[in-house]
């Protein structure tokens, strides 16, 4: 195996679904989207599923089973794991939970240069976002509801997951919007300019 191979999410959920048995990669898709994982792990574009698969090849991780050939599909190739792949999944998984990371979102990225849009202008984008929050929330809900009991809580993990982290960004952002709405949290270029000559050079790139 390439030790040098970088693992992605993409890479990661690939030979978990070998564990179960030889896949093509249209088959690997679909099930991805069909249990939802998509929401996920970025599998939208098919050409980055087949680099995703190249790599893996080449660092000896899967290896082509067979390809099949059918009149009514075009030629498919089936992957399966090798002894390699086998062992580098749940490594990939253990690490991938246990190692916090800076995964670099955008939504923090643009927080840190909110003060651009002026206290109105901030309050309406973040109006919009927690609007569209709201309805993920709901959606997660109904979900979780939907697949109680039917479902191992195991296989809703990342349900649950994602609706502890919308739902507390949800209450920050209301919080955050009272404050702008109320005026306990506002700025101005001239304040912040005033700031800015006050702070040490290294304190200001900091920032």
């Amino acid at each position: 195996m390439d030790r040098d191979f970088r693992p992605s999410p993409l890479a990661m959920a690939v030979l978990s679904l070998l564990h179960a048995g030889p896949l093509h990669p249209y088959a690997m898709q679909g099930l991805i989207k069909e249990w939802g994982k998509d929401r996920v792990i970025n599998v939208g574009q098919r050409a980055n599923l087949y680099k995703t698969i190249r790599r893996l090849l080449d660092a000896g991780l899967i290896a082509v089973r067979q390809t099949e050939r059918d009149q009514n599909y075009p030629e498919r190739t089936v992957y399966e794991l090798t002894r390699a792949g086998r062992q580098a999944a749940p490594e990939w998984i253990t690490d991938m939970v246990a190692t916090p990371r800076n995964e670099y979102p955008q939504f923090p990225a643009a927080l840190s240069f909110l003060m651009l849009l002026g206290p109105e202008r901030s309050r309406e984008a973040l109006e919009r976002r927690a609007a569209g929050l709201g309805a993920r929330l709901a959606e997660i809900d109904a979900a979780l509801a939907q697949y109680s009991g039917m479902l191992p809580r195991i296989t809703l993990m990342d349900d649950e997951y994602e609706r502890a982290i919308t739902a507390a960004e949800l209450a920050w952002l209301r919080g955050v919007i009272d404050d702008l709405r109320t005026g306990v949290l506002t700025w101005s270029h001239e304040m912040l300019a005033d700031v800015a000559q006050h702070l040490p050079a290294s304190g200001a790139a900091g920032i």
